[in-house]
């Protein structure tokens, strides 16, 4: 008897690997960006500064209550291109929001990707962050 599971056959190795792969072009992870915030390259190695601009999505509100450290508050709804002229065209953005329940991070990168703009979402948002056993930091921390 075939299960559900195997009922449709597994992709070949390449195909699976070309799928999983472009999910990284896409999104990023809560424990990549905390390594990238405190200056390390993949494997732990010293890196220097974020190579990125990590942009809390959520309202104001929400956004002074608690943040990731070094993160920028545009609320997804804001970000427009006389918003981002401030940065160079190649600045890459990092878009997140409360968690997996709400897609405002998604709706920030789409938004930066129409004004042509390199961006990924971090996958779990707030919630994810806080799941990983990191700290939020608020406005003057």
């Amino acid at each position: 008897m075939t299960s559900s599971v195997a009922a449709v056959p597994a992709a070949s190795s390449d195909r699976a690997a070309a799928h999983f792969g472009a999910g990284f072009e896409f999104e990023t992870d809560c424990a990549d960006v905390a390594e990238a915030l405190l200056g390390r390259q993949p494997g732990g190695q010293p890196g220097g500064q974020p190579d990125f601009v990590l942009l809390d999505v959520r309202n104001a509100e929400s956004y002074h209550r608690g943040h990731l450290p070094g993160a920028v508050n545009l609320p997804h709804g804001k970000i427009v291109a006389v918003k981002m002229a401030e940065y160079a065209p190649d600045t890459v953005f990092v878009t997140y929001c409360a968690g997996p329940h709400c897609n405002g991070a998604q709706r920030g990168a789409y938004r930066l990707a129409k004004l042509g703009r390199p961006v990924k979402l971090m996958i779990g948002g707030v919630t994810g962050w806080l799941d990983e056993g990191y700290a939020l930091t608020a406005p003057g921390e």
